[in-house]
């Protein structure tokens, strides 16, 4: 999965802090790994849980150009999928049985939306922040070569001294699509070599 990149004065550790908060607690931990530009906060079941299967997700944070880019890795939803079965299989036995599983079913559920519960939780510190999707200042202003004026991305022409602004448009990464100034030589992104 591409990673979703927040334009804003922010760092991987605000978000880190802000999924710590939200999910470190009941069923679920949250632990932080690494500091700086590059952190890791893996959210998994605990485990001296009381009810539910067993979970992990893991989101990674790295701070680029304008921002922090956050990609979620692949949800671990074997233990869940196995105390549903469980629940199901003990049900089927007798239906008295899902009094018991009750708990069990509704953790699993819930875990199961983990990976949802997470967007959720960064894209509302993001909203605190005042960071979005929206490209950076940095990204939505060029700058006339020859006369150092600040002007709109896509003006054909410079808003003070009229000079053409077609070679100081900015282009985007063939590999992911993410927007680069014309004098990068690898994409802020993906890293790719331009």
């Amino acid at each position: 999965m591409q990673p979703k990149i927040f334009h804003g004065d922010i760092t991987p550790r605000y978000f880190a802090r802000a999924l710590i908060a939200n999910f470190n607690r009941g069923n679920l931990r949250a632990q932080q790994f690494g500091r700086g530009d590059n952190v890791i906060v893996q959210v998994a079941t605990h485990e001296r849980k009381k009810s539910g299967g067993d979970t992990a997700v893991t989101v990674t944070m790295e701070k680029v150009s304008d921002g922090v880019g956050i990609q979620i890795g692949q949800q671990s939803w074997l233990g869940v999928a196995a105390s549903l079965g469980m629940s199901l299989l003990y049900t089927w036995r007798s239906p008295w049985n899902l009094l018991h599983r009750i708990d069990d079913i509704a953790q699993d559920i819930d875990h199961l939306q983990l990976t949802d519960q997470i967007w959720e939780v960064i894209e509302q510190a993001a909203d605190t922040a005042g960071a979005s999707f929206e490209l950076s200042e940095r990204l939505r202003r060029l700058e006339c070569e020859y006369c150092q004026a600040a002007n709109p991305v896509g003006a054909s022409n410079c808003v003070a001294c009229g000079a053409p602004l077609g070679r100081v448009q900015p282009d985007t990464c063939p590999e992911c699509g993410f927007v680069i100034k014309i004098n990068e030589v690898s994409c802020p992104n993906c890293r790719a070599k331009l």
